[in-house]
């Protein structure tokens, strides 16, 4: 029994540790659009690259990035940011328990933590081989994202200085691109999608009538009170 016990947890692992480099390089993809739209707006190759060390969350990378390229106020972008990464802390909060993770580890912990290591890591059952393969799934996504990411800024921020302007290859419609292939995969059902729209109606309405930025930080409202107000219902209805 044991010796079967051990085939299957470095199968399982295996399988993991697979999965986990291939998201890698799935975000790395768009992370290189994202190195080249950093410098391109007008920050430098450090300050882009610092910007995924540091923030370490697409969308809210992308939302700043966004706005700084449309000619919104540094203000603005970080607002839009912040309220696109708070998600981030929801995800602390569930992670935390399963992850345990004590001292400088916990640090990185939350680091780590972003859509694609907290959904491999709650795709695992956290009862089987102790909870290993649910840390094992976050650890190794999240350091595989990460690492992975990182370089493709970087190549990306290297390559923008060649290219000059970014609409002669398509560039300057990457920022769109990126910020749909990372929430895409977030609307796992009709109520996601309801939210989304509803988002997207509102900055678009708003998008000729104010500064650059605040249709992103609107439609981020419209994100929470959709989210609480569906929450709620289903709180009361449970």
């Amino acid at each position: 029994m044991r010796a079967t016990a051990g085939a299957t947890w470095v199968q399982t692992r295996s399988e993991i540790v697979r999965n986990a480099i291939s998201i890698g390089m799935a975000v790395a993809t768009y992370g290189v659009s994202f190195g080249a739209l950093g410098t391109t707006t007008g920050l430098s190759i450090a300050q882009t690259c610092a910007l995924s060390v540091l923030m370490f969350t697409g969308g809210s990378q992308f939302a700043l990035v966004s706005t700084l390229a449309s000619g919104g106020t540094g203000l603005s972008g970080g607002l839009a940011a912040v309220l696109l990464g708070t998600r981030n802390t929801a995800y602390s909060m569930r992670m935390n328990p399963i992850i345990n993770a004590k001292g400088p580890m916990k640090l990185l912990a939350s680091q780590l933590t972003i859509d694609e290591s907290t959904a491999m890591g709650l795709a695992q059952d956290e009862k089987s081989f102790s909870g290993n393969a649910s840390r094992l799934a976050f650890w190794s996504t999240g350091l595989s994202v990460f690492v992975l990411w990182n370089i493709a800024t970087l190549i990306g921020a290297l390559a923008a200085t060649t290219i000059g302007d970014p609409k002669t290859l398509g560039l300057d419609a990457a920022i769109g691109a990126g910020l749909f292939a990372l929430v895409y995969p977030q609307i796992s059902s009709r109520r996601h999608l309801v939210i989304a729209l509803g988002g997207a109606l509102v900055a678009l309405s708003l998008a000729n009538f104010v500064t650059p930025g605040v249709p992103i930080i609107s439609a981020s409202i419209v994100a929470f009170i959709g989210g609480y107000i569906f929450t709620t219902r289903r709180s009361a209805n449970s």
